[in-house]
């Protein structure tokens, strides 16, 4: 259940926790809807580009790629990008998009993943881990396949706007899950998401042994602001996500995952 996420055509509290984050169900709709919105194409994808930098001949695996578009935009800027993820449905919208010869995988971020040790120099995971109630085995797996001094690119809900879909407002300290529905074209989905606060993310990380090197709050693009002018201003003056690079150290060996 981990894949690329946010905000969508409109959303409202409730959903049954037992059908939540079904992305076969409404990939079609989820696609359209995030790949030139204000959230998606303007703010949580030139953020996570931004921090890739130059990934020019860099093997790149993009964590929870749904249907593609993250992938694509590393692929032209020159890395070599193996997508990934949990629904079949993203999967084949992400083939339409990137051509029969691309490598994507079927695969959940909650189980071993299907690649090699060192296999990679960057993985993204865009909008994905807060799927996650515990992130220890998935960063895990993650610190696997990337080669000593990789890095993991990563961006997850604000934990403070987390706190803010439950009334009364629930332990921050706590990790919880919380539940709403998505609505496309009329119809609801249920979706589930796990919080924590930021300590525990952190702590998530430097227990996998990665290493922090950057924690991010970015402002959307520029050009969002006439595109968007409604949404640009509480864009970017109010919290929305948190972006993290974290790196494998360069005297990593898989003897000590």
């Amino acid at each position: 259940m981990e894949r690329t996420s946010d905000a969508p055509e409109s959303f409202t509290r409730s959903a049954d926790p037992a059908r939540a984050n079904d992305y076969d169900s409404f990939a079609e709709a989820y696609a359209a809807d995030t790949e030139n919105n204000l959230v998606n194409a303007y703010y949580a994808r030139p953020a996570m580009l931004a921090l890739a930098g130059d990934v020019a001949g860099r093997r790149v695996l993009d964590a929870g790629c749904g249907s593609g578009p993250l992938t694509a935009a590393l692929r032209d800027r020159g890395a070599v990008v193996t997508g990934m993820d949990a629904s079949a449905a993203m999967l084949a919208l992400a083939r339409r998009r990137l051509g029969d010869d691309a490598p994507l995988h079927l695969a959940d971020l909650s189980g071993r993943l299907p690649f090699a040790d060192g296999a990679f120099d960057d993985v993204v995971a865009s909008l994905v881990l807060h799927y996650l109630e515990d992130w220890g085995p998935t960063l895990a797996e993650i610190r696997r396949v990337l080669r000593p001094g990789g890095r993991l690119i990563a961006s997850v809900e604000h934990p403070f706007v987390a706190y803010t879909f439950e009334d009364p407002r629930p332990d921050y300290f706590a990790t919880t899950s919380y539940t709403f529905d998505w609505t496309f074209n009329g119809r609801s989905f249920p979706m589930r998401f796990w919080r924590k606060p930021l300590h525990a993310m952190t702590d998530a990380f430097t227990t996998a042994g990665f290493r922090l090197a950057v924690i991010s709050e970015p402002q959307p693009d520029p050009a969002a602001r006439e595109l968007f002018p409604d949404g640009f201003h509480d864009l970017s003056t109010k919290t929305t996500f948190l972006f993290f690079v974290v790196e494998v150290p360069p005297s990593a060996t898989g003897s000590d995952h």
